[in-house]
């Protein structure tokens, strides 16, 4: 027969292991071939002759204005998931960013990761960022993108009550590497590009090595054109037909 503080005990590690599995469970979304069977509204599949380009970790007054500058000069349109904290202090290219035709979307309030479960911070943290974006740019954000890519319970949930639909990538360029290269970039976005896909590249380099986004700035013609070369339109995600959040069944933030 098992004691009451037995009892107690095994209720308490339980619930310990509940709550863990509901922190740490939709964040085997990361895995991209997960993500590309089973969720690919997450996976950022939109409609076959587009692909969506997306900048995470700005904005950043040394390297953003290059980004802006050489996207107009390609006559593309694009989707930066900023950083709250880091928009507040130069809400000028946040502007800068909407008066060029570009997307604001969130990427949440500072670069942190998900270790431990936090969903009252994550609300609150998540609300900010988005209300940063709709006062600074006069547009209400519609998607998020956590920080490495990490989705949790809580940030699935705080997302829901946002109003953000979550969505990471189907392609990246790795250009956050110290040894990372333009041909390299080119090389490892088209390796996973196709009809449809979402690609992943950083604007900042404030949580990569230091100068890597000199390297992105490089290999952005190279990748527009690639894409140009399969007959794929290079714009933002708003524009892309996405599907939707791609938010798995039975996760916190599921689309209703």
């Amino acid at each position: 027969m098992v004691s009451a503080p037995g009892a107690a005990a095994g209720a308490l590690a339980g619930g310990a292991l509940a709550v863990a599995a509901w922190h740490i469970g939709p964040a085997a979304t990361w895995l991209p071939g997960l993500r590309t069977a089973y969720f690919p509204g997450l996976d950022g599949r939109g409609a076959p002759g587009r692909v969506a380009l997306t900048f995470d970790d700005g904005p950043d007054p040394l390297s953003t204005p290059h980004f802006l500058r050489a996207l107009e000069a390609l006559h593309v349109r694009a989707t930066f998931f900023v950083l709250g904290s880091r928009l507040e202090r130069t809400p000028e290219l946040g502007l800068r960013m909407v008066a060029a035709g570009h997307e604001v979307a969130v990427h949440g309030w500072e670069h942190d990761r998900p270790w431990l479960p936090r969903p009252g911070r994550d609300a609150v943290e998540l609300a900010r960022a988005a209300a940063a974006v709709q006062r600074i740019t006069g547009r209400r954000p519609l998607w998020y993108r956590p920080p490495y890519g990490i989705l949790t319970g809580g940030r699935w949930a705080a997302a829901r009550r946002t109003g953000l639909r979550p969505v990471l990538w189907s392609a990246w360029g790795r250009d956050w590497t110290a040894s990372a290269t333009w041909d390299g970039v080119v090389a490892e976005a088209a390796a996973r590009l196709g009809p449809g896909g979402t690609l992943l590249l950083h604007d900042s380099d404030a949580y990569a090595a230091p100068d890597s986004w000199r390297v992105t700035l490089a290999a952005l013609p190279h990748l527009v054109a690639y894409c140009r070369g399969l007959g794929l339109e290079v714009g933002r995600l708003g524009d892309h037909g996405h599907p939707g959040s791609g938010v798995p069944y039975g996760f916190p933030g599921r689309a209703r």
